[in-house]
Formats: C-alpha cells, structure tokens, sequence
C-alpha cells in the first residue's frame, strides 16, 4: 500500500481502531496538535527531535536542529519533542523551507511554532500544540535526535508511521505496520457497506450485528 492509498483511503481514527484490535491501545497523544497551516492531513515516517527549555545564552544556538532538519530523508515527518513548551516558537519558515528541500513532508510539533502565514504560503503541513513570535535562540535547543521520544505519554521512534488529520495523531510502530493498515482497510470496506444499509432504511443496531463495524 503506498502514501496515496493510504492518504486517499484511510484516516486516523480507524487506524487507531486497527491499533486497538491488536492490543495498543496509547498510540495517539490526547494534547490538541492542531494543524496551522491549512493543510488536514499529514502522512510520513518520523524523524524525531527532543528539545528542552534554556535559561542561558547559548554558545551553539541551533547546532542540533539544524543537523536535524539537513538529515532529513524523503517522506520524514519532524517530531518535535518540547514538552508542549510555550516558550518560543521552535518551527517556522526557514526550517520548514530547510526541511522541505531535504524530503520532509511536515512538521508535528509539541509545543510553540511561528512564521504560519509564511509556511502556510509554502504549503507545508505543520501541526502544532501553540504558537509564539519568539525565536528559540537562548530560550529552547534541540539536545538529542534520531532516539525515541514522547508526547504525551505516547512513544515516537524514528521510522514509525505517522498520521495526522482533523482528529489527532496517531503513530504506528513499524513491526506491526502492515497488519495495521490491511485492518484499517478492511474496517473501511465494511463501514462502507454498512453505511449504505442504513441509508436504506436498516436499524444501527441491526446493521453492528450483521456487519460486526460501528
């Protein structure tokens, strides 16, 4: 199955089901990462950045996330890690633009972003927890990458499935992937047909017992 069945055909909230019905159950963070740039949907493999809040001048400010952002791959999604930190805006135009060069496809960013006008124009998919007009320098600064990070409680490991949309985030560990997502199919096929029954007139419940989807 490839990005544009799955962008086409799938969604969060099902994946989540199929995620479910193998027994992971905390795969999608409860904090509102919204989306701010016009753009619903978000689809790729993750690329992880932890970051922590700063209470000095920093003598290499950006080192590590501009690292970051040059060693992104076609088909990345950037995590931004930060503890859902108001403390500056830590996403804006010129990484995105740095990142988009690279392959990456957008950004999920738990905690503050800024220039949305800007990489709204561009087109790239942000989503984010907040926004903040200030810079990162001496405020907040990338200290790892390419490790596993948290949001919300949630892991995200570097090549993990991501998906975001209207509905949240979900991120789906690679050694299950494929299971996933031929269940997440499946579950549309049959929430299709049905839907369609009960536009013709069958009771919900009577369409859950036939066809077993809600």
């Amino acid at each position: 199955m490839n990005w544009k069945q799955i962008k086409e055909k799938l969604y969060v909230a099902v994946i989540c089901d199929s995620l479910d019905s193998m027994g992971y159950r905390n795969q999608s963070p409860r904090v509102d990462l919204a989306p701010c740039t016009g753009i619903h949907v978000l689809l790729g493999r993750c690329k992880t950045t932890l970051w922590a809040d700063m209470y000095h001048d920093d003598p290499k400010p950006y080192d590590l996330e501009l690292k970051a952002v040059d060693s992104c791959r076609e088909g990345d999604v950037l995590i931004a890690a930060a503890g859902g930190s108001r403390r500056s805006g830590i996403f804006g135009e010129l990484l995105s633009t740095a990142a988009r060069n690279r392959g990456c496809v957008g950004a999920l960013v738990h905690g503050s972003v800024r220039d949305i006008d800007k990489m709204t124009e561009m087109g790239f998919p942000v989503f984010a927890t907040s926004r903040s007009p200030y810079d990162s320098m001496h405020r907040q600064r990338v200290i790892d990458m390419d490790i596993p990070v948290e949001i919300d409680g949630v892991v995200f490991r570097p090549g993990d499935l991501v998906f975001a949309d209207l509905d949240g985030v979900v991120v789906v560990p690679k050694e299950v992937e494929e299971e996933v997502l031929k269940r997440a199919m499946d579950k549309v096929s049959a929430e299709n047909v049905s839907r369609d029954a009960i536009k013709k007139g069958m009771k919900a419940s009577d369409a859950y017992a036939k066809y077993g989807v809600l």
